[in-house]
């Protein structure tokens, strides 16, 4: 199986936050407020890197979107922060349209992704948020249903 670091998408995870890290270098260290910012904003594309990693790692259809759902929000909150940072004055603004660029490419990646999850391999969500389609919050498995968590990781979506 090969290694989640080595995935596209996780390699452009790190491109975000390295890109991220050097711009919000920029920002005056005597800026109170984008101080504050660059701590939330450095926040999203870290959690955006550690549930890669969770989603990678697992099988279950549910965890995935689950995983799924917390990076599609960091990163559309990294890509309106462009709005924010020049509302607050940040003179090196245009550098911003660079994670922007970096967070569209990712997205074209995560859609990929997300599509190539195994819808088969869950258990139902009794909270009915991500459950595969089809499949009710009160579903109940059979046991057979459940034969893929014996089974080995071949075939996860580390390619992407």
């Amino acid at each position: 199986m090969k290694n989640y670091l080595q995935t596209p998408i996780y390699k452009k995870s790190e491109e975000i936050f390295e890109t991220l890290k050097a711009i919000t270098g920029l920002f005056p260290a005597d800026d109170s407020i984008l101080i504050d910012l660059k701590g939330q904003l450095l926040g999203d594309a870290m959690l955006i890197q550690a549930k890669l990693a969770g989603a990678l790692a697992v099988k279950l259809y549910d965890i995935k979107m689950e995983n799924a759902t917390l990076i599609r929000k960091a990163a559309r909150d990294l890509m309106v922060s462009y709005h924010t940072l020049k509302m607050l004055g940040f003179e090196d603004v245009e550098y911003y349209q660079i994670i922007r660029t970096q967070i569209e490419e990712f997205r074209l990646l995560f859609v990929e992704w997300v599509a190539a999850f195994n819808n088969k391999n869950f258990i139902t969500d009794t909270w009915g948020l991500f459950n595969p389609p089809g499949i009710a919050h009160d579903y109940k498995q059979q046991d057979e249903e459940l034969d893929f968590l014996d089974e080995d990781d071949e075939g996860t979506d580390t390619d992407f």
